[in-house]
């Protein structure tokens, strides 16, 4: 099958080509005009979606060396996300299968994070842990088999990425904080500060990152002259070891060999690094970079999944902003 996807729900517009399984072509615009706000604004994300989406979907075309002619359905992310952005995205999908009278599919944003694994390791075999972690969730999956999933645990207040942003905000770094924060630790020394990590009993699966974002903004407001590097390292190391705690703990709870991790804050060189040296014994699969930051590969793959099985949308179906995998 031939499938085009297609991802609007924050700040990115992507578009991908699938066919049989393979990704052929993925592009991406990204909106930096949120960068002087400090955060996405989501009037300005669903213009921006609108201007740019027909060029970005004419040029994973070219790439793929396909027409809109030869594709077999559309698949585009339904749910979770803003909701001016999500309506962007569906309404041009739905525009464009209608013309093209092929099947449409809404896909779920988190699942499809799951699956982007998958196009790292094709031969990932069930049952898996995952680790998804991003600025808007940060839970703990078991995945049983394709549409079989478990919830093991979440976060019960910020996401672990949107600790991130918030961190660099109260350091006076700007947005997008996580790949601010991972470029100043990298010169710092994390056991300089011991911040506070919740809910680390054993086999407690929920996460919780409020207390720490309190602790780093009365620690910084006390300590000025302390080197923002070892603060930024010690924040950042306070984030990535309950995650990865957490992920030992449910592999090791499961008794599953594989582990993934997905999301944007899956693109952290020190949780790769810190969870392949504290889980040796375990397989640990991380997208390429590329894959864990929002994207239409993803879409496209999981929609191919699910077309392939017969599975479709209707052409009214709602946006979900607030879409669960279960």
């Amino acid at each position: 099958m031939k499938i085009l996807g297609i991802e609007t729900s924050c700040d990115e517009t992507a578009a991908s080509v699938c066919v049989d399984g393979k990704i052929v072509s993925s592009a991406l615009s990204s909106q930096e005009i949120h960068n002087k706000f400090g955060g996405v604004i989501p009037e300005l994300a669903s213009r921006e979606h609108e201007k740019t989406l027909n060029l970005i979907v004419l040029k994973a075309l070219k790439e793929s060396k396909l027409s809109v002619k030869d594709l077999d359905g559309i698949a585009v992310t339904q749910g979770p996300g803003l909701s001016g952005a999500l309506i962007a995205g569906t309404s041009f999908a739905k525009g464009l299968a209608v013309g093209l009278n092929i099947p449409i599919l809404g896909i779920n944003h988190l699942e499809a994070h799951i699956f982007a694994n998958f196009l790292a390791e094709p031969e990932l075999e069930f049952p898996f842990v995952c680790l998804l972690v991003s600025g808007g969730h940060t839970q703990l999956w078991e995945i049983e088999n394709f549409m079989s999933y478990r919830l093991l645990g979440e976060t019960r207040d910020d996401a672990a990425g949107e600790a991130f942003d918030k961190g660099a905000k109260i350091l006076g770094l700007g947005y997008p904080g996580g790949p601010k924060i991972e470029h100043l630790a990298k010169k710092g020394n994390y056991k300089s500060i011991d911040f506070p990590k919740a809910l680390m009993e054993k086999n407690n699966f929920e996460f919780s990152f409020s207390g720490l974002k309190t602790a780093l903004l009365y620690y910084f407001e006390k300590n000025k002259k302390m080197k923002i590097e070892d603060i930024a390292a010690s924040y950042q190391y306070a984030i990535i070891d309950v995650l990865v705690k957490k992920l030992k703990y449910a592999a090791d709870l499961t008794n599953c060999k594989n582990c993934v991790v997905a999301g944007g804050v899956a693109a952290n060189q020190f949780l790769r690094q810190h969870s392949k040296k504290q889980m040796s014994n375990r397989n640990i699969i991380f997208p390429h970079p590329s894959l864990c930051t929002d994207n239409a590969a993803m879409i496209a793959y999981l929609g191919e999944k699910y077309l392939s099985i017969g599975k479709t949308s209707q052409l009214n179906f709602s946006i979900l902003p607030n879409m669960k995998i279960v």
